[in-house]
């Protein structure tokens, strides 16, 4: 399907299933941390009804119709124009049936879901507290990494307010925020269940920690081997390529 594309829109190739998505270079494109979240989430079970909670350009939404047999994909997206170019790439991709794109707060999620109507929620969140670290100046930019539209404890909240009993929570994050999200988690009923912190490089600190929770689960928490990015060469190690299909 023919889509239009906006000032400073191009298409980019997902290399899965010849699917494409519409992005802005001049505001926030995904990165691999969205890509590794679909990977992690990708053994949901069949049927699922999945809520993406800022769903950006809707790459988890895309990616998760391509990896799993969920049964659809609701992509919440506070920012107007961000919407419509996810909206976009929903219909370049011919996947109206089975992902919708809503352009609404995660704080007013009552009012658009049923409580307990969610069979899974994933989410890539603004990983930083908004007086943290540099401001970025273009408001789509700031939106997306800091805490400016939504905090780590909405996210959270509204994951508990949607979810059924049993269901899941799958987020990637930022390490040094771990402390703040278990807490949340605790709050608001949402176990942790599984953690794997990825690394650049085998012998480097971890810079992103990916996080499976269930909703009013009992408490045991394993922690997978680490996800490492680079080889000694400075190479994609085999299981990244292995998440790109290459």
């Amino acid at each position: 399907m023919n889509v239009e594309l906006k000032e400073n829109e191009e298409i980019e190739d997902l290399e899965l299933n010849n699917w494409k998505i519409i992005q802005n270079k001049k505001e926030f494109c995904f990165g691999m941390d969205s890509v590794l979240l679909a990977d992690f989430a990708k053994h949901i079970k069949q049927g699922s009804t999945v809520v993406d909670l800022g769903t950006g350009t809707g790459i988890l939404g895309i990616l998760l119709c391509g990896k799993s047999k969920l049964k659809k994909v609701i992509g919440v997206e506070v920012q107007e124009n961000v919407a419509d170019m996810a909206r976009r790439s929903v219909d370049l991709n011919n996947l109206q049936d089975k992902f919708e794109v809503i352009n609404e707060d995660v704080n007013n999620l009552d009012s658009v879901f049923k409580i307990q109507s969610v069979d899974i929620v994933i989410t890539n969140p603004p990983y930083k507290k908004l007086n943290s670290g540099g401001i970025n100046k273009n408001e789509a930019k700031l939106i997306s990494r800091h805490e400016v539209k939504c905090m780590l404890d909405d996210v959270i909240r509204q994951s508990n307010y949607l979810l059924k009993n049993n269901g899941e929570l799958y987020m990637v994050h930022r390490p040094e925020r771990l402390v703040d999200i278990c807490f949340y988690l605790r709050k608001y009923k949402l176990e942790p269940k599984n953690i794997r912190f990825v690394h650049s490089r085998k012998d480097s600190s971890p810079k992103l920690v990916l996080i499976k929770c269930v909703k009013a689960s009992k408490p045991f928490l394993k922690v997978d081997k680490p996800l490492v990015i680079y080889d000694d060469e400075n190479n994609y190690t085999d299981e990244i390529l292995r998440i790109y299909g290459k």
